[in-house]
């Protein structure tokens, strides 16, 4: 499991979970164009269904894709065989999806949903490599203020730091305000922002 990347280069990982979807997801790309930014992004199966022209954006644009589980399943109240094939689904999808046959990676990456995965789970998905985080704000919680969301995450955020927002509905409010400023402040220190590569 990889809960940070190496530091040293003044490099940042911007993740996005749940998308690809409609407007969020969109806004999100066109913020990473304006930076010139590199990401990755955690999808889910059934929103590339519902959802595939961003996915081939996001193909196009050269992010980084990982899988999210086809419906978002919680590891820790799913039997073995339910995950793993929820997830071969998703994984099905994203690989038919993908024209060029190149990810960046020797191994597909895996993001357990709310971060819930078991030992034999784990075990069981050797043939990826799970992607966790070292900053995860609630950035979807609407009893937050941008502003403090804004805050927490730079005080957070270090060199090599794996980040999380979510390109969905229920985050859209705060990514539109907190995304453009979070990146502003780390590409003036001299920061870059690369997909994950492991």
């Amino acid at each position: 499991m990889v809960w940070r990347m190496p530091a040293g280069s003044k490099t940042l990982y911007l993740t996005f979970d749940d998308g690809p979807v409609y407007g969020p997801t969109e806004f999100v790309l066109e913020t990473l164009r304006d930076f010139k930014a590199k990401a990755t992004f955690f999808c889910i199966g059934d929103n590339i269904i519902k959802h595939p022209k961003v996915f081939q954006q996001i193909i196009d644009e050269g992010h980084g894709i990982g899988n999210h589980t086809y419906n978002h399943l919680n590891g820790s109240n799913t039997s073995l065989s339910v995950y793993l094939q929820n997830i071969q689904e998703c994984q099905f999808i994203i690989e038919g999806k993908r024209k060029d046959g190149k990810s960046g990676n020797m191994y597909p990456l895996f993001r357990p949903p709310y971060g819930r995965i078991s030992r034999d789970q784990r075990q069981a998905l050797s043939d990826y490599h799970i992607i966790m985080w070292d900053e995860l704000r609630l950035d979807f919680d609407k009893n937050l203020s941008s502003k403090q969301l804004l805050q927490s995450t730079i005080s957070a955020t270090r060199d090599g730091s794996i980040i999380v927002f979510h390109d969905s509905l229920k985050a859209e409010k705060h990514l539109h305000t907190v995304l453009p400023r979070f990146m502003a402040h780390f590409a003036s220190l001299g920061y870059t922002f690369r997909s994950i590569t492991v």
